[in-house]
């Protein structure tokens, strides 16, 4: 499956546009700090490994909507990472783009 940020994919004629897709993962900030030490860099790279971990699930998931749709590509994708509810307990990544068939 092709998955980009662009509107278009090159040498690729968006054939069926199906609809707008997402994939999200969450997680606990506490799962989020596991593990993290005082020391500044062990902490920055926990904390990467989370996001991209996060990060991963969230695709995973947006393939297989877009799979479910009959799509071969999603153009157009947006990521956003967030705090979740009203007291920041849970971190976020949301993946969002339009399925599509490309011939």
């Amino acid at each position: 499956m092709i998955l980009t940020t662009t509107n278009s994919i090159e040498h690729h004629k968006v054939a069926d546009y199906l609809g707008i897709v997402t994939g999200v993962s969450i997680k606990s900030r506490e799962l989020v700090k596991a593990g993290f030490t005082v020391k500044y860099d062990n902490y920055s790279q926990a904390m990467e490994k989370a996001i991209d971990e996060l990060k991963e699930t969230a695709f995973q998931e947006l393939r297989k909507n877009a799979k479910a749709l009959g799509a071969n590509a999603v153009i157009g994708i947006q990521i956003d990472f967030e705090s979740v509810g009203g007291t920041g307990m849970f971190f976020g990544v949301s993946v969002s783009g339009t399925a599509v068939k490309v011939a």
